[in-house]
């Protein structure tokens, strides 16, 4: 799973340690025993260093292609924050980015997600 994280600062992304290399959302694998929002909230934890609330559901992205490393399904949520993220785990850095300013070099189909996202916060 992956969490668009938000406040009026803008997006939450990582720079990320490993391959595939580049910004992301903060997110991974849920463990056993884990539901999705928990497995959400402890990734966004240990990659930015914040603690997320007003969990809500995005979409889920089952294209096959969608990770280089193999075939992954996600849940995407949207989440706020306050603070500063700190890079944390598998994250090199955690940073803000205004909606308007994002980084060029997006991995996996997260750019999709933060669209979607966004697109639904026009709606409210």
């Amino acid at each position: 799973m992956d969490a668009v994280i938000s406040n009026g600062r803008g997006i939450v992304l990582i720079r990320r340690k490993n391959e595939p290399h580049g910004w992301a959302l903060p997110g991974g694998f849920v463990d056993i025993g884990e539901t999705v929002e928990e497995a959400v909230a402890r990734e966004a934890l240990e990659e930015t260093g914040l603690s997320i609330t007003d969990l809500r559901l995005v979409g889920v992205y089952s294209n096959p292609n969608r990770d280089p490393r193999f075939h992954t399904v996600s849940i995407a949520f949207s989440a706020h924050a306050e603070g500063d993220p700190i890079g944390g785990d598998d994250a090199a850095e955690a940073v803000y980015f205004s909606t308007s300013n994002l980084p060029k070099n997006i991995v996996f189909d997260h750019e999709d997600i933060i669209n979607d996202h966004l697109k639904s916060m026009s709606f409210k």
